[in-house]
């Protein structure tokens, strides 16, 4: 009875979770005017323009690259800083390390705007403000904790025998971690890297406020589309349905990892 019962509900589930993207892509292959009029399932006049214009308005495909540099940048600073914290917490013991390791999670979950004036008057006097760098480094304050938290867990569940005993073989710390410890723990690299770009992809108060021209994301250039014309909601919604691609390509390489993730019980 409960199986008779679990299929109808996760096809209902899984029917509302995707009515959303759907009906924005329906919206993206229809006409402002067919939008604003009568209400329609699919588009009676099938149009690509929408998606024409992202390709070919520079402010709207700059808004992709840009988005595209800084969250690169941050998943490797970030994973590059959290590797070797976490080593730190899974393999020794120090004062003050359960107390140091809380406090990094506490930066996780502080809301950026606590962030957002320090950063600003920081970057408008060392003149970084609108630079691809400022947003990356302004989102690892909340990306390295998460990496560090996650990459201990991982780093954990390998016996502290494999790094004696490769000591013992005359393995420098550098070539035991790069050749031995790190394709180890790819798996949590893999979720960890995941995790850092859906924060960054997706986060708008620090990307809007530190960037204006030159490094403006795709999410800041979606929140400015009203003109004296109104909203062009077929052209939002086009954005809206490139912008779902990035996340949807990068889970589809790290599911397996993520997976792996959920098993070990640290994501």
């Amino acid at each position: 009875m409960t199986k008779r019962l679990t299929s109808p509900i996760l096809i209902v589930y899984l029917l509302l979770s995707l009515l959303p993207i759907y009906w924005m892509l329906n919206m993206s292959l229809k006409t402002n005017e067919e939008i604003t009029g009568a209400l329609t399932m699919w588009p009676s006049n099938l149009t690509f323009d929408n998606f024409k214009t992202i390709f070919t308005d520079p402010s709207w495909y700059d808004g992709y690259i840009n988005s595209i540099i800084y969250v690169a940048i941050n998943m490797v600073l970030s994973v590059a800083v959290a590797l070797p914290a976490a080593y730190a917490f899974s393999r020794y013991s120090f004062l003050g390390d359960k107390h140091l390791f809380f406090w990094l999670l506490t930066n996780r979950m502080t809301p950026p705007a606590v962030f957002l004036l320090p950063f600003f008057q920081l970057y408008s006097t060392v003149g970084l403000m609108d630079t691809h760098l400022a947003v990356a480094l302004a989102h690892m304050v909340f990306n390295v904790p998460l990496a560090v938290w996650i990459l201990e867990g991982f780093m954990s569940g390998i016996p502290k025998e494999i790094d004696e005993t490769a000591y013992i073989d005359g393995y420098s710390f550098p070539k035991f971690f790069i050749r031995i410890f790190l394709p180890m723990i790819k798996s949590g690299v893999g979720v960890t890297m995941f995790f850092c770009f859906m924060f960054s992809w997706v986060e708008l108060l620090l990307a809007r406020t530190l960037t204006s021209v030159n490094a403006k994301p795709i999410a800041a250039t979606m929140t400015r589309t009203v003109s004296a014309a109104g909203m062009d909601w077929g052209v939002l919604a086009a954005a809206g349905v490139l912008t779902i691609v990035p996340g949807a390509l990068v889970i589809w390489f790290v599911r397996h990892y993520i997976a792996k993730g959920f098993a070990m019980g640290r994501v």
